[in-house]
């Protein structure tokens, strides 16, 4: 559940299918914080948008006991942020040839 802009989870300790596969990932880059079920996308989405929109610092506290899943939720977040920054480089990349396209085209 989100507490503010804190999501709580648990560990499940066995694999969910589909949990935090890309699908998931795409599903959460679409959408804002809340609009949909509490996940740690979400979470990752809106440190994203901060960071990028908003150019705002952004810092994310992952803290529980031994066994937890704050490795694991670590690496969720960089999965996520790492997916959303792939997709943004290959857009400024069409961004970038559209542009060049379009002065060859004028020319």
């Amino acid at each position: 559940t989100y507490i503010g802009s804190i999501v709580a989870s648990v560990n499940p300790y066995k694999s969910i299918p589909g949990l935090y596969d890309c699908t998931a990932v795409e599903r959460y880059s679409k959408h804002h914080m809340g609009e949909i079920a509490p996940h740690i996308f979400a979470v990752a989405n809106e440190c994203y948008r901060c960071l990028w929109k908003r150019h705002d610092n952004q810092c994310i506290l992952i803290s529980g006991e031994s066994g937890a899943g704050k490795t694991e939720s670590t690496k969720l977040i960089l999965k996520f942020l790492s997916a959303m920054s792939q997709h943004s480089l290959e857009l400024s990349c069409r961004e970038k040839t559209s542009c060049v396209e379009q002065a060859i085209l004028e020319s």
